[in-house]
């Protein structure tokens, strides 16, 4: 369904420190990174679609989307926790600490924050414990 996502970031290296550290505990492979552009991607396993992409906004202007965002996939429980972790300590904002939301499905156990530009993000695993 879907080909790639974008998101718009003002501080390239502080993102890229930010997605890292998200990908890395999601076991999202990095795909390539372009300082000289500057942007940089993950990709799905197996590749090599969709992809996660950051970097500067094509527009030239940063403008977080009101009711956009982008929902990582986890493969456990303890893997949205520690994204979750992850982002705060790395400047994220909470919007929804790790839990399980039953409204959406039984299993469903997810957390919610926003990136240090206020792009919000959501982590989610479907998975039954």
């Amino acid at each position: 369904m879907l080909s790639h996502v974008f998101i718009g970031v003002t501080d390239f290296e502080r993102a890229l420190g930010f997605y890292s550290a998200l990908a890395e505990v999601l076991e999202i492979a990095p795909r390539f990174v372009d300082r000289s552009r500057p942007w940089a991607a993950w990709q799905s396993t197996p590749g090599p679609r969709p992809l996660l992409l950051i970097g500067r906004p094509f527009e030239g202007e940063h403008a977080p989307g009101n009711g956009q965002m982008v929902a990582l996939l986890a493969a456990t429980r303890e893997q949205v926790n520690r994204a979750h972790a992850t982002a705060l300590k790395l400047g994220g904002r909470c919007e929804g600490p790790p839990g399980l939301r039953p409204h959406y499905h039984p299993h469903y156990w997810g957390a919610y924050f926003r990136d240090p530009d206020g792009n919000k993000l959501g982590v989610a695993c479907h998975a039954a414990p």
